[in-house]
This record gives structure tokens, sequence and C-alpha cells, in this order.
């Protein structure tokens, strides 16, 4: 009986250290979502459009876009509008969604406007039937923010950062009780640092040319002061004004505003990369929350209405994730399968079975 007692308290403690061994898996501690409102797969993967670069009625000054965008090759030109994206992530993280190759990554939501994409994206599934407008509506759903949140390990650690002022109903800050610095929200607080007190004035003096959406450069202030002063386990960051030129045909603020937050992103990632506490332990997700149109008319646009604007991308880099590049596997991901792959990298089930399935390659 003594000898059976001895044998089953080994094999206990044998599940016990397997368990911790399969629960150590993933090197992710941190993890950081980025979207780029309504940024077109197309420009990612090809740069810029030819039936939009040269375009008088949709930029400027005609011709201007061409020393810093045009380039006949089109792998060169999406190295010149995302130079992070295409020289860093594509080799040493992943890219989905170049359509050539069969690679095709979708809304799951059918609407194709902003608030059920990012529904969609925070909560791993779509919500035709509640979420069908752009509404300041608190989320019924419950984003991965708001479940991580709930953790003990890291209650306080979520942050959200947004330009648009609809993000802290997206997230329901109110319910969630994750702190949502978004639209024209200023950083509060006893200490704040020598940059949120400027931003917050260049933030009150400086004004867009829109009334819900702030200039992503104040949204990279904040999201950045944040980072290297509360150090937050996950981060979520929004930026808005691809989308909001691209509704006004600007297409040279669009491609310029892209441009300027693929060097945003770099600058988190060499941050990321220069901290103890994120250094090889962080995993960086990007993606848009809805497609566009492809015509010189229909570009503008998204939603139902609009074809082909239920077609997206995205792309991941971190310590789990194979350096895939430019991913050329024929098949289809969801965004809606971004919120059970971040658990999974954190070594967590899922606890909303309506969520899309885990991007296997994405975490292997």
């Amino acid at each position: 009986m003594f000898k059976k007692s001895i044998i089953w308290a080994a094999f206990a403690l044998l599940i016990i250290q397997t368990a911790k061994v399969e629960a150590q898996e993933y090197k992710t501690e941190n993890v950081i979502l980025i979207t780029l409102d309504g940024m077109r797969w197309q420009e990612v993967f090809t740069g810029a459009d030819s039936l939009l670069v040269d375009d008088t009625g949709m930029i400027e000054t005609p011709g201007s876009l061409l020393p810093d965008f045009w380039e006949v090759n089109p792998s060169k030109r999406r190295e010149m509008l995302f130079p992070f994206l295409w020289n860093t992530i594509a080799n040493h993280g992943q890219i989905y969604g170049n359509r050539a190759y069969g690679n095709m990554v979708y809304n799951s939501n059918a609407l194709w406007f902003s608030y059920p994409g990012y529904n969609e994206v925070l909560s791993g599934f779509a919500d035709d039937q509640r979420i069908t407008s752009n509404d300041k509506i608190n989320n019924p759903n419950v984003t991965f923010l708001e479940y991580l949140n709930q953790k003990p390990e890291f209650k306080g650690k979520v942050l959200a950062f947004g330009s648009w002022d609809v993000f802290p109903y997206i997230v329901n800050e109110e319910r969630s009780g994750v702190p949502v610095n978004a639209g024209f929200d200023i950083a509060e607080g006893d200490n704040l640092s020598p940059e949120e007190l400027l931003t917050n004035k260049m933030q009150s003096e400086i004004r867009g040319p829109w009334g819900g959406v702030r200039l992503d450069v104040f949204t990279q202030n904040y999201a950045m002061a944040a980072l290297k002063n509360q150090k937050p386990r996950v981060l979520y960051i929004s930026y808005g004004e691809t989308d909001d030129w691209a509704h006004e045909n600007h297409y040279d603020q669009y491609l310029w505003s892209a441009k300027q937050t693929d060097a945003y992103i770099k600058e988190i990632w060499d941050f990321v990369q220069s901290d103890p506490q994120y250094k090889d332990k962080t995993t960086l997700i990007i993606t848009t929350d809805h497609g566009r149109g492809t015509s010189k008319t229909s570009w503008r646009g998204h939603g139902s209405s609009i074809p082909d604007a239920g077609q997206i991308w995205m792309a991941a880099i971190g310590p789990d994730t194979p350096a895939g590049g430019e991913m050329k596997v024929q098949g289809q991901w969801q965004s809606a399968m971004i919120a059970r792959t971040i658990f999974k990298l954190l070594g967590m089930d899922y606890p909303d079975e309506k969520a899309g399935k885990v991007i296997e390659e994405m975490v292997n």
C-alpha cells in the first residue's frame, strides 16, 4: 500500500511538472496589438496604386507623390511605403493577406466598417445583429483586453490608445476597467511625464481636420509615454488617419499617413527590443478593421455595398512566431482569429467559444 502511494504521488508530480512545461511553452509575456484604420491590403503588398498615385483629383500637386512612393517594381514600391514592415517584419515575422498567392484574410463580419471590425478583432467574433453602426454605444461583448484585465497577473497592466473617440465604447471602458485614451482625451494623473505634459499642451492647441478623430501623432506620443513609464503587459493602439484621409479622397495624405504609421510602429518595436521587460518576450500583431474599394471612386469608401471591402491583412513578429515573411501558403484567415491567438501566445485558453480559431502558423 505504501509503495502504491509513492507511485501515485510520483505520477501526480509528473503530471504537474508536465503541465508547467506546457504552460511555459511560449516565450511571449507581453502583447502589443496595432490597427491601421481602413488600410488596404493592396498598398501593403504592392505599394502606391498606379490608378491613384498621379491622379490630380486625389493629390495636392500633380506628380508630387512620385519621388517618395513610385517605383515600377511593386516589391520596391511597398518597401518605400512600409520600410519597417518589409525590412524587419518580413525578415523576422509573418505578413498575411497577399491574395496574389491565394493567401487571403477576411473580415468575418459582413458590414465592413469600423465598429463591427474592431469588435471582431478585439472580441474574436462578428456580431452583425447588435453591432450595426459606429454609434457611441457600449460594446455588449467582452474583448480580450477585458478578459485579461480580469486576471490577477494582468490587472491594471492592460491599456488602450486610439485616435477615434468611439474606442472607450468599443472596449467598454466603463465595464471592463481598461483605461482608454482616445479621441481628444489627455493624459491624466499626478505623475505625468514631460512627454505627456507636452502632448497635452500640443493636442489642445493643434486641432486636426476631423471632429471625432485626432491626429495620430498624439495617439503615438501618449502610447509611447505609457509604454515607457507604465510598462503595460498588454497594449492596444489604433491609428485612424489613413481611413479619414481616404474618405476625403486625399490619396497623398493617405500614403503619407501610412508611411508615418510604419515609422511609429518601428519606434515602438525599437523600444521593445531595448527594454529588459519586453525584449524577446513581446509579440507584436498588426492588422486593420476593414478594407476599401478598388476603383478611382470606390477606394474612398467601404461597407457592405463596396465590393472587396471585407478583404484585409495582418502581420506578426515575436519570439514564438516563425520567420515566415510574406506568407504564400494558400488559405483563409480572419481577424476574428486574433483574440484566441493572443491568448494561446500567453499560455491560456480563450474563454469565449464563439471566438475564431488560433492562427496556428503564428504560434508554432
